[in-house]
């Protein structure tokens, strides 16, 4: 990252979750990505940084990604949600019944402020994030990429040596496959990512050793 964009790493839910808060150092504002649960533990983040929220992203519609949305929402003061592609509209509708079925207490449905879809773009504090709609773990998922800052914030699309499973409803293996290499791989070498679970990396190191997107 080059400029004044910054980046913290909260692992919630049983699934360890990375929930990422990104802020502008500047200003203090940023957004929060991927609120799956653990509240309060996102709260003190929030506040041992100093930060205001201006809005909540979703990447995709699972429970370890959205479950805490909606409550998150209401703590914030009403902040917009915004994310993920409409296509995931039915695993947010089910989030209740999602988060009985994990023992996820306390799950509610998320409808967002504004879907996303390929080519919109999203601001936090005056930064430009790029949409990318990149489908096969789920069929909304979505890639926030920013230019700028050369980062770009996955979801479960891509991992550190692996990819998003897709043997969940709506999942598809080629879709995905396709969808890394047609989209998320030709963003640079040089872009760091965040995925939804896991370690951070680049692209360039995925490009060259991830056994899922060789040959």
């Amino acid at each position: 990252m080059t400029g004044t964009l910054r980046a913290g790493i909260i692992p919630v839910t049983p699934f360890q979750q990375n929930c990422t808060l990104i802020w502008d150092d500047a200003t203090k504002i940023g957004a929060v990505v991927d609120p799956g649960g653990d509240l309060d533990r996102i709260e003190q983040a929030i506040q041992g940084q100093g930060l205001t929220i201006e809005k909540i992203l979703l990447t995709h519609g699972h429970i370890d990604h959205a479950g805490g949305a909606a409550e998150l929402k209401e703590r914030l003061g009403g902040v917009p949600i915004e994310g993920p592609h409409q296509a995931d509209r039915f695993l947010l509708d089910r989030l209740p019944q999602t988060g009985a079925e994990y023992g996820i207490a306390g799950a509610r449905q998320v409808t967002p402020d504004r879907w996303l879809d390929e080519g919109d773009q999203v601001t936090v504090s005056g930064l430009t994030f790029d949409i990318l709609h990149a489908p096969g773990h789920s069929p909304g998922s979505v890639v926030f990429m920013s230019g700028d800052e050369r980062l770009a914030l996955v979801g479960d699309v891509v991992f550190r040596g692996s990819v998003g499973r897709t043997d969940l409803p709506g999942g598809n293996h080629e879709q995905l496959i396709r969808a890394i290499l047609d989209k998320v791989l030709p963003l640079g070498d040089d872009v760091a990512f965040i995925p939804g679970h896991g370690p951070t990396g680049t692209l360039g190191e995925e490009r060259e050793t991830n056994p899922f997107l060789q040959g």
